[in-house]
C-alpha cells in the first residue's frame, strides 16, 4: 500500500496518459458513485494534455506506478488548481477503485501533492491569485492544508432535485414586457454582461474572479457553452428572459448534461433591477421541464453556503444538499 515514506513526487509533465490511466479510471468511478457525474470526458481531455506534456502539476510515484496526481492551469496572473486525487495501491500494483478506495494513506498522498503544488505556486512571483474548487472531495478533507498555505475557504453545497415525483410547479405569468425563450448562440455576449452585473458584490465573485468583468464572464461562458467545461452543454434546457422592447437580457439559466441520468444547472442569474419577481423560479422550472423531456432523472447545482437567498430558493424548489465541498482562494497581499 502506498505510504508517504515510499512515495516520490515528480513533475507531472514527465508522464504520459498510459501511466495515469488506472488512477483516472478509479477517480471516474468515484465521480459517478458520489455525484452521478460522468467524468470520462474530462479524463480524455486530461490525457490529451498529458500526452502533450503540457499539464503543470505533480505525480506521486510508488514502486514505479502512479498513485496520485494534482494539476493546475495558468490564466495570466492567476492559477487554478484543477484537481488532486490519489488511490490505494496494494502490493499487486492495481489501484483499488470504488467508494472505499480512499483511505488514510491516499489522503496523505493527496496532502503531499498539494504541499508541493502550493510551494511552487506561492513562490511564483508572476502569480497574484490562486483559486480551487475540489468538487469531488468532501468539505474539510483538505481544508487544513489550504489554510496552512494562507488560503481563505468557502463552503459550497452540491444540491440535487430528483425529477421523479417532482414535476415543475406552475409559475405565475411574467410581466407583459418580458419574454422567456430558449437559449440562442447570439445570447453569449449579452450574457457575459448580465453575469458581471449580477455578481457585483456577490459571494461567488470572491471565489471566481471571472465574474468581476465582462471579459472574464465571457471566458467563463466559453468554457461552459463551447468547451464542455462542466458536462455537455444542454442548449435545449438553457433559457433566457429578455425585455421585449429594449432586448436587454434580464435573466438566464444555463444547463448541461453530466451523465445520462443527471442534468446540472451551471449558471442562474437575474439582473439586479428585476429580482424578487419569481424569474429565478421560472427559469429553474423551464430547465426542469426540458430535462424531464430528455428522460433525465435528477438535476444538480452548486451554491455557496453563504448565499442564503439562493440556498433558500433552491430548498423551496425541492433541492436537497447531497454533498459539501470547499472553494479556496489565495490572493497576494496588495493585489486584487
Amino acid at each position: 500500500m502506498a505510504t508517504t515514506a515510499t512515495i516520490q513526487i515528480l513533475d507531472l509533465r514527465h508522464f504520459g496518459a498510459p501511466m495515469l490511466r488506472p488512477v483516472l479510471e478509479s477517480e471516474s468511478e468515484l465521480w459517478m458513485q458520489r455525484l452521478h457525474w460522468d467524468y470520462r470526458a474530462s479524463c480524455r481531455l486530461l490525457m490529451q494534455y498529458l500526452d502533450n506534456h503540457m499539464l503543470p502539476g505533480y505525480a506521486a510515484l510508488d514502486a514505479g506506478q502512479v498513485a496520485g496526481y494534482t494539476f493546475c492551469v495558468y490564466e495570466q496572473t492567476k492559477a487554478v488548481i484543477g484537481d488532486v486525487f490519489a488511490t490505494r495501491v496494494p502490493v499487486s500494483g492495481a489501484p483499488v477503485s470504488g467508494e472505499d478506495a480512499p483511505d488514510a494513506s491516499a489522503h496523505a498522498v493527496e496532502e503531499t501533492l498539494l504541499t508541493h503544488l502550493f510551494e511552487t505556486l506561492l513562490n511564483s512571483p508572476q502569480l497574484d491569485r490562486i483559486e480551487s474548487q475540489l468538487l469531488l472531495h468532501p468539505a474539510g478533507a483538505h481544508s487544513a492544508a489550504f489554510r496552512h498555505a494562507g488560503f481563505q475557504l468557502f463552503r459550497r453545497l452540491f444540491m440535487v432535485l430528483p425529477l421523479s415525483g417532482h414535476p415543475p410547479s406552475a409559475q405565475a405569468d411574467l410581466p407583459a414586457e418580458l419574454e422567456l425563450r430558449p437559449w440562442r448562440e447570439e445570447d453569449l455576449h449579452p450574457s457575459a454582461g448580465l453575469i458581471s452585473l449580477a455578481y457585483a458584490d456577490h459571494p461567488d465573485s470572491r471565489i471566481n474572479d471571472q465574474y468581476h468583468s465582462i471579459h472574464g464572464s465571457t471566458r467563463f461562458l466559453h468554457n461552459i457553452v463551447r468547451y464542455s467545461g462542466c458536462g455537455v452543454f444542454a442548449a435545449q434546457a438553457s433559457h433566457v428572459i429578455v425585455h421585449r422592447f429594449t432586448r436587454e437580457l434580464v435573466g438566464l439559466v444555463l444547463a448541461s448534461r453530466v451523465s445520462l441520468q443527471s442534468g446540472h444547472i451551471t449558471q442562474l442569474c437575474i439582473h439586479p433591477d428585476h429580482r424578487r419577481q419569481g424569474m429565478a423560479r421560472r427559469l429553474l422550472a423551464a430547465a426542469a421541464a426540458q430535462f424531464l423531456r430528455m428522460n433525465t432523472q435528477e438535476i444538480s447545482l452548486t451554491v455557496t453556503e453563504a448565499n442564503h437567498d439562493a440556498v433558500t430558493l433552491y430548498r423551496s424548489e425541492g433541492y436537497r444538499t447531497q454533498h459539501t465541498f470547499d472553494a479556496a482562494v489565495w490572493q497576494r497581499e496588495g493585489t486584487g
